[in-house]
């Protein structure tokens, strides 16, 4: 034990030493990151046998306090907090980096709502409404190969993922994610104590060399997103995803959730890493981008296994989404007026992210727009170094390491949100990160030298 820490764990049965190390923890002794004693360092100093310390951090360990890293040692867990989307609180600037919907593309529900007040739902009903139901089943069905499907409704898709990974994994288990990653993936593996473990993407979604290094980590669920990623916009191609399936095919029971938060809005086809033999696998559609955040509505299509243990999840909480919330994503899903405005905000979208790119491109900062709501942004400099220029400016941009795991590339990327600007700030803020780019030190490039 370092001694230099002025640190003293006490105790001679494994939950007392737990007891200790946690009291240090609350008062501040122990600090987040901080490295604790190895095991057969502590059962000597307290004259216990080694496996009482091993069941003392094991203890720990679970209830999410310390984190191990193999030969790395045993640390006290990190509880920074994740950054999420949305706006910024309390800023001034004109904030880029949001991940926000446009709400004037959002449907009024106001006309909706009038039709779906009706008889009351008692408990014991059905927990899906019938009429979501069946619209539901044709709208994920016609989009996967296995043939027994089972549908969830749960608040959201990411409480449809974090109740899918706690159905599959216990503290410190490996899981599968993209890197760069979308925030709340991070923040949900992050807050389950799972162990994360990147898997590259790159323009045609996961790879296939990354996603196998991770199954050769024995990660036990995957998280994709089969298109729109965010931060890339990446999406998986027909040869990609094939590619993919032919990996998993040899780990059926591995749990593959796929998250296609941008469906009605994506201008790319739906391309699947769950192969009509795997066992363990759930599509999560949410509704949010395309009838608004406030909708925390997903449908879930899994398994008969997995929705019936995700359902099981449920019960000790929410039990079931409220029949008034499902009766309005209905209605408002159903409407041919929303309809037709959910396909021009979708091509709206991808007109906007295009018209950027090109400014950002003619001005010497080449870009590309993909799907979704967001342009990730390669810089010849650091990405924290442009932010910081263009907070000068008047802007607040992300910078891309906040969604990487292990991609260094990440940090020489910006996200941006553009669809909202009008013609005349979206010329001023492409000509402020070229600007930036510039006082930051990096170069621009000619268009004859593209």
């Amino acid at each position: 034990m370092d001694r230099d820490l002025t640190l003293e764990i006490s105790g001679r049965a494994a939950a007392d030493i737990a007891a200790s190390v946690r009291a240090l923890i609350e008062r501040g002794a122990l600090q987040p990151g901080q490295a604790l004693p190895p095991v057969r360092t502590l059962a000597d100093t307290l004259g216990v046998n080694r496996n009482t310390a091993v069941a003392a951090y094991r203890q720990l360990t679970q209830a999410g306090v310390v984190v191990t890293r193999g030969r790395g040692g045993t640390h006290v867990a990190d509880r920074s907090a994740v950054p999420q989307e949305g706006f910024a609180a309390d800023s001034v600037l004109r904030d880029v980096a949001t991940g926000n919907p446009d709400p004037d593309l959002i449907p009024d529900p106001s006309r909706a709502l009038a039709q779906v007040a009706g008889r009351p739902v008692l408990y014991g009903e059905p927990v899906i409404d019938p009429g979501l139901e069946q619209w539901a089943q044709s709208w994920m069905r016609s989009d996967l190969a296995p043939d027994q499907v089972r549908l969830t409704i749960t608040s959201g898709a990411a409480d449809a993922v974090e109740r899918l990974l706690a159905l599959a994994l216990v503290r410190d288990d490996a899981v599968a994610l993209e890197d760069p990653c979308f925030l709340t993936s991070i923040h949900t593996v992050r807050v389950g104590g799972y162990r994360a473990v990147p898997v590259p993407v790159d323009d045609e979604g996961m790879t296939v060399e990354g996603l196998r290094t991770a199954l050769d980590q024995g990660v036990r669920a995957i998280v994709c997103t089969p298109r729109a990623q965010n931060p890339t916009g990446a999406s998986l191609t027909e040869a990609r995803a094939a590619e993919l399936r032919a990996v998993l095919r040899e780990h059926p029971y591995v749990l593959v959730i796929e998250d296609d938060h941008f469906s009605m809005l994506s201008r790319r086809p739906f391309h699947s890493l769950i192969g009509p033999d795997h066992r363990r696998w759930a599509l999560v559609r949410s509704v949010s981008k395309f009838l608004g955040p406030d909708m925390c509505l997903a449908v879930t299509a899994s398994d008969p296994d997995t929705a019936e243990r995700l359902a099981m999840r449920l019960t000790p909480g929410t039990t079931w989404v409220s029949h008034l919330l499902q009766r309005l994503a209905l209605a408002l899903v159903t409407d041919p007026d929303v309809a037709a405005g959910i396909e021009a905000a979708g091509a709206h979208y991808a007109e906007r992210n295009r018209a950027f790119a090109e400014r950002l491109t003619a001005l010497g900062v080449p870009a590309e727009a993909s799907d979704g709501l967001n342009l990730w942004v390669a810089l010849p400099v650091p990405a924290r170094d442009v932010t910081e220029q263009l907070m000068r400016r008047g802007w607040l941009a992300r910078p891309g390491d906040a969604f990487a795991l292990a991609d260094a590339p990440a940090a020489r990327r910006l996200r941006l949100t553009v669809h909202d600007l009008g013609d005349a700030d979206a010329e001023r803020l492409a000509a402020d990160i070229a600007g930036a780019v510039r006082a930051a030190g990096g170069r621009l490039v000619p268009a004859g030298m593209r």
